[in-house]
């Protein structure tokens, strides 16, 4: 059942004691304020007015933050459509890169440092199998999470690799044919292990401060890594739709809120344990926002990434051509209109039309008068930021 309680409602009545107790920095900060300003009169917006009915409807800018759970279902469709262009129309193998809880201090420590460093072992060893295994330059689109479903901090990487390779003599090569996995698994864990590891020794050396973590080292040595490898997937639209919904997303959703009290959240959570069953889970209020928090990412960090010949530099430098096949993706992307305004695409691509009227069905929206955006921070906010200065 969905329930009215959004993150801004949280952030609002935990935001200030979660800003005392654990002293947010400045960025987290920005981030909590956005969300609790997005699509309301603080940001300014238009008055609209339908041209059938008497129907009057105020639509509120929205914030445009990443970490926004009210910002991202256009980015993730107008996202899709872009990669479609770019996606081989071949068959995709989904692996995902999970690291154990012992190296979590370090993330928590430099999460710029670590996320890079997992980035890097991660393309690294999909790079290396792609030459020992197959002889070719493969490629893969890599996504980054950083969250469990009960919002701990569990980092890991997405990615899909598709079945096919450039070879040294310039020739497409298919790869994995007939293969359940495209690596063997414990190959692929092992060596994983060993570069993510090193790539972190070395960075905490260069910051003078690896003896304070080396007992997290040495104990994710001693762990059984596994990179988890999934069957071959069908066709390039619906791999890219799957990996659709890993994109644009944040730890948390409006929707998996339930309940809130004077003092705890209540949320819906899946328990892989137990066949991924759907579970409720009470956080305290302040625990809530601090384990949302820790999922907000350095500025200007990418999150999205392409390697070998899915990336831009390295298919202009090898001026690789994918061709087109006659598809879904094709199809799609034949019915695009290059002249299409924004309310049409979003029309096209999710299927909601922002601009018909809500009442009658039949009118259209127009805008008539402009909402200028609050200059002064409203009563909430000057509580979170008095919080913070104290």
């Amino acid at each position: 059942m969905r329930s009215n309680i959004e993150i801004a409602d949280i952030i609002q009545k935990f935001g200030k004691q979660y800003i005392q107790k654990h002293h947010p920095s400045a960025e987290k900060m920005k981030v909590l304020f956005n969300i609790m300003q997005c699509r309301t009169s603080a940001l300014g917006g238009h008055e609209e007015r339908c041209d059938v009915c008497p129907e009057v409807r105020y639509s509120y800018n929205s914030c445009g933050n990443r970490h926004c759970p009210k910002c991202l279902a256009t980015k993730q469709a107008v996202w899709i459509e872009k990669l479609m262009e770019q996606t081989l129309p071949i068959q995709h193998y989904h692996l995902i890169f999970t690291v154990p809880h012992e190296l979590n201090a370090i993330c928590l420590f430099n999460r710029r440092m670590y996320y890079k460093a997992l980035f890097s072992a991660t393309w690294q060893t999909l790079h290396s199998f792609g030459y020992t295994h197959y002889g070719v330059e493969t490629g893969a689109v890599c996504v980054l999470h950083s969250w469990g479903q009960n919002l701990t901090l569990h980092p890991h990487i997405h990615c899909l690799v598709p079945a096919a390779g450039y070879t040294l003599n310039g020739n497409w090569k298919q790869i994995g044919q007939q293969k359940k996995y495209l690596y063997p698994i414990h190959q692929l864990s092992d060596a994983f292990q060993g570069k993510l590891l090193d790539r972190l020794k070395r960075a905490l050396m260069k910051l003078d401060i690896y003896p304070e973590f080396d007992a997290y080292i040495q104990a994710a040595y001693k762990k059984r890594w596994v990179v988890h490898c999934e069957p071959s997937m069908a066709s390039a639209d619906h791999v890219i739709r799957y990996l659709g919904q890993y994109t644009h997303r944040v730890a948390i959703c409006n929707d998996r809120l339930l309940e809130m009290t004077d003092t705890h959240v209540t949320f819906i959570a899946k328990d892989y344990r137990d066949n991924a069953q759907k579970k409720p889970v009470r956080l305290p209020g302040v625990e809530f926002l601090h384990r949302f928090c820790q999922h907000i990412l350095p500025k200007r960090f990418v999150k999205i990434r392409r390697y070998g010949i899915y990336n831009h530099t390295i298919k202009r430098n090898l001026e690789l051509q994918f061709e087109p096949q006659v598809s879904k993706v094709e199809k799609i992307l034949t019915d695009k209109k290059e002249d299409e305004t924004t309310q049409e695409q979003i029309k096209r691509l999710t299927g909601f039309d922002i601009g018909k009227c809500p009442k009658c069905k039949n009118g259209r929206m127009h805008i008539v008068s402009e909402l200028p955006r609050i200059r002064s921070p409203g009563r909430a906010i000057r509580l979170l930021l008095h919080a913070f200065l104290q």
